[in-house]
């Protein structure tokens, strides 16, 4: 259990979100680690300066989140943090909101084309032959959406390991863990896994063949043609929407 000092007191008029920041701050402080204890429900309400119910609603909303885990009979625990466990519920955030998607394609669009080109000029032989591995697992599980998902994660995360460059490959896992829950809404698009297949062929053979501008080229063509389905799928679900309103 961490030392109680941590838990300095909140103004009795903050509200539960403002103590669950107070606690999200101290995991980002590293004075929270994961699988700590935090201090009984009552004495962590004392200790914060804040009422129970308020105490409650904080932790309720970081369990959803995957931040904590509420154990009954036993107490509060900081989860392991694990990226895969946080993102679970953007997967909800995406289904709201196709926008969401589209700037998550920006995103991806800054930093994977720069660091596909990066690992052209930096891979080795040993890297492109597990490149070339995780195509055939494409190829094998292209009828099999999580095992293509899963695949297709490992690929555009291994091309962030071959660039070489530790800061831009963890925006890289950061990113590659949110966009989980996009991969598999666009996944289930007509013919889409066969397409990303082809794409991810090209963008691993500029790589064998240490071309940069020619594997940025590809990584922005597949990026791009992910988009364009996106849009049109949204807009057509736009055009059915306007047309049983009318």
């Amino acid at each position: 259990m961490p030392n109680q000092d941590v838990f300095e007191n909140i103004s009795r008029s903050s509200l539960a979100e403002e103590i669950a920041f107070k606690l999200l701050n101290l995991i980002r402080e590293k004075k929270l680690l994961p699988g700590d204890k935090l201090p009984p429900e009552r004495e962590l309400a004392t200790l914060m300066s804040v009422s129970r119910p308020s105490l409650r609603e904080a932790l309720r909303a970081l369990a959803i989140m995957k931040v904590i885990e509420i154990r009954q009979g036993d107490g509060t625990y900081v989860t392991s943090l694990e990226p895969k466990q946080l993102v679970e519920h953007l997967e909800f955030v995406f289904s709201l909101d196709d926008s969401t998607f589209l700037e998550l394609f920006e995103a991806r669009r800054v930093v994977e084309v720069g660091l596909v080109a990066l690992a052209a000029e930096r891979i080795t032989e040993e890297q492109i032959a597990e490149l070339e591995h995780v195509l055939e697992k494409a190829v094998e599980n292209v009828d099999n959406l999580e095992a293509f998902v899963e695949v297709d994660y490992e690929l555009h995360e291994l091309i962030g390991q071959v660039a070489g460059n530790a800061m831009l490959s963890r925006f890289m896992t950061s990113i590659g863990q949110i966009s989980r829950a996009s991969r598999m809404r666009t996944a289930r698009l007509p013919d889409m896994r066969s397409e990303a297949v082809a794409d991810h062929q090209k963008i691993v053979r500029a790589l064998k063949a240490r071309d940069p501008r020619a594997a940025q080229q590809a990584m922005l063509d597949h990026l791009d043609g992910i988009e364009r389905r996106l849009r049109a799928i949204a807009a057509a679900e736009d055009a059915d929407t306007g047309d049983s309103t009318s």
